[in-house]
């Protein structure tokens, strides 16, 4: 992703040159991986072409994500990926429905969300530049094959004068004066200097970590889960890839579901001091769609951050720069602002200290709310079936995120600071599909004339059942726009 977006700069009028260190023998995950609208704008950003790239990764369309079992043993929600209605009289319009609901219309804030309804009846259409007038476009993401999606960006760059050297990193080498990195020395003995170094090496941090120790803020207390088992099986029952990823909470962690177009990507995340890799293992076996097409992958992880993400002349993406588990799908969105936010601070002329601290300040203030948003999926549980809930459940919160629950739940209050990522319908999902209930709401909703304001709810409502109504199946969609090839049987 970082050379594709980075291969833009290479011209022949600038003395520019990319090179993407790599090998083919370190493995990926590659089960399925699951993306939140912003990513659908990084594929703006390269002009690339949706529907070719959405063949070539096997790719479905994702309305939002269902959550299961999480507030409590059988409850179901989906968090989505539009807004519940629109403001009204400048209120935003949980607060509208809060005081209709009190006024004793029933119906579930849900209705009034065009993702959420189209998830449910398992339909989809892309509507930007063809919508009702009464309606905003339908927003979405993407479920793709991540090894599929990496090797498109690599022919991608490559096209774009990108320079792929395969090889693994044996040494790298420091300037004795600036402490910057000068050069990497790959397995064979072959050099490459560079002005910036762009670390995506994973949890290893091979230049942020092992060559600067840059050290590591460990989030383990709030997000406790350490492991995950994963592995792709194929759709056994004939069943259309869902318009959704499905994370539905177990014992000690959660599963999740990525539907790609010919197979299914699934994985048990858990907390190791709660249950063992067998035990995880059996859960995921006894609880996928069909046969395995892979051995399970187990990995380990620290959920936390690197103490700077911008450190000297070396840039941490991805992993290198930290992990908070794939709850919320935002793994791939924090490499794609972290690249959006390279190319804004970028210079050709030299490192300064306000770009590493501009970089490491909003990068850090990112990564803090979006924390606060996975923690409130595991602390608002009223589960107290194990161990592992009991402690999510009582466990100190950051003050922040108490803030933010508390205001919610005295008056409905969500204010979303900044250019934070969540919002306040993201917010508002997962709080009442949580279970936690608003006790009052804005007092401007009560200034809004009723009869009028209910004409306007019910013909919100009447829109999205004829706008869901007229789509088609996820699966129809996908055969007409993006086919992708089947797969090649198996040896």
């Amino acid at each position: 992703m970082a050379a594709a977006a980075l291969s833009r700069l290479i011209s022949p009028r600038r003395e520019f040159a990319i090179t993407l260190v790599e090998s083919e023998a370190i493995g990926t995950v590659g089960v399925g991986e699951a993306t939140i609208p912003p990513f659908v704008d990084f594929q703006r950003l390269l002009e690339i072409d949706e529907a070719e790239m959405m063949a070539a990764v096997q790719g479905t369309f994702k309305l939002g994500i269902q959550f299961v079992n999480w507030g409590k043993l059988g409850d179901s929600y989906i968090h989505p990926f539009g807004n519940y209605g629109y403001e009204i009289g400048g209120v935003s319009f949980h607060h509208v429905w809060h005081r209709f609901k009190g006024l004793g219309d029933n119906r579930p804030i849900q209705v009034f969300n065009a993702e959420t309804m189209a998830a449910y009846f398992g339909k989809f259409a892309k509507t930007d530049g063809q919508q009702r007038e009464d309606l905003p476009p339908v927003n979405y993401a993407y479920h793709i094959n991540a090894t599929a999606y990496a090797g498109f960006l690599r022919r991608y760059a490559e096209a774009r004068g990108v320079v792929r050297q395969e090889g693994r990193v044996e040494h790298v080498e420091l300037n004795g004066q600036s402490g910057f990195v000068d050069s990497i020395r790959l397995e064979g003995g072959r050099e490459i200097a560079g002005e910036l170094f762009v670390d995506c090496s994973g949890f290893r941090g091979l230049l942020i970590e092992q060559a600067l120790e840059t050290g590591y803020e460990d989030w383990t207390h709030w997000l406790p889960c350490n492991r995950a088992v994963a592995l792709p099986c194929n759709r056994d029952d004939g069943s259309p890839p869902a318009p959704f990823t499905r994370a539905t909470a177990h014992a000690a962690g959660w599963q999740w579901q990525v539907p790609l177009q010919h197979r299914n990507g699934n994985g048990h995340v858990y907390c190791d001091a709660f249950m063992s890799a067998d035990e995880a293992t059996d859960i995921l076996l006894k609880n996928i769609a069909g046969k395995p097409t892979a051995d399970p992958n187990h990995l380990r992880f620290v959920t936390g951050r690197r103490r700077k993400f911008w450190n000297r002349n070396v840039v941490a993406l991805g992993l290198a720069g930290g992990f908070m588990e794939p709850l919320e799908s935002t793994s791939i969105h924090l490499i794609n602002t972290g690249i959006n936010k390279l190319i804004s601070l970028l210079s050709l002329d030299g490192v300064t200290q306000a770009q590493e601290d501009a970089f490491n300040r909003l990068t850090g203030k990112e990564y803090a709310r979006i924390r606060d948003f996975l923690i409130l999926h595991y602390n608002t549980t009223t589960r107290d079936d194990t161990e592992f809930w009991n402690y999510c459940r009582t466990m100190s919160v950051p003050d922040s995120l108490t803030e933010k629950v508390e205001l919610f739940r005295q008056n409905g209050q969500i204010f979303r600071e900044e250019d934070e990522l969540f919002t306040e319908t993201s917010w508002a999902a997962v709080m009442m599909g949580q279970g936690i209930q608003m006790h009052g709401h804005n007092v401007m909703a009560d200034t809004l004339d009723p009869a009028e304001t209910k004409r306007e709810l019910d013909e919100m409502e009447k829109s999205i059942r004829y706008a869901v109504g007229v789509m088609p199946g996820h699966a129809d969609f996908l055969r007409q726009y993006c086919p992708a090839p089947p797969p090649a049987p198996a040896a």
